[in-house]
């Protein structure tokens, strides 16, 4: 049984990083649209976005829009479970990316 709870201990690591919106037009539809998708393909991963001391769940369009993250808004992006550092590094690389809106 202890063998099996740190199996479970193992897959669930936890990565966080912190970004910056960079595009012009902030967290509306489209990006929040790319982060969900670029979210899903991750399903063993539970992600969570904060911003402002409101946190979100990164898989879901309405909640990302919700935090309202314009311009040179902070956001920390937290991922737990199997592939939490890939999730985290594609997340983090699409929003420097500016979401593959803008050059």
């Amino acid at each position: 049984m202890a063998r099996f709870a740190g199996d479970i201990l193992d897959r669930m690591s936890t990565v966080k990083t912190e970004v910056t919106i960079q595009n012009d037009a902030g967290m509306h539809l489209r990006p929040a649209a790319a982060f969900v998708h670029t979210a899903n393909k991750h399903k063993s991963c539970e992600i969570l976005v904060e911003s402002a001391g409101q946190r979100v769940n990164g898989k879901s369009i309405m909640g990302l829009v919700m935090l309202a993250a314009s311009k040179g808004t902070s956001l920390a992006i937290e991922c737990t479970g199997d592939g939490a550092q890939e999730a985290c590094d594609e997340l983090a690389q699409l929003v420097n990316d500016k979401f593959g809106t803008e050059t």
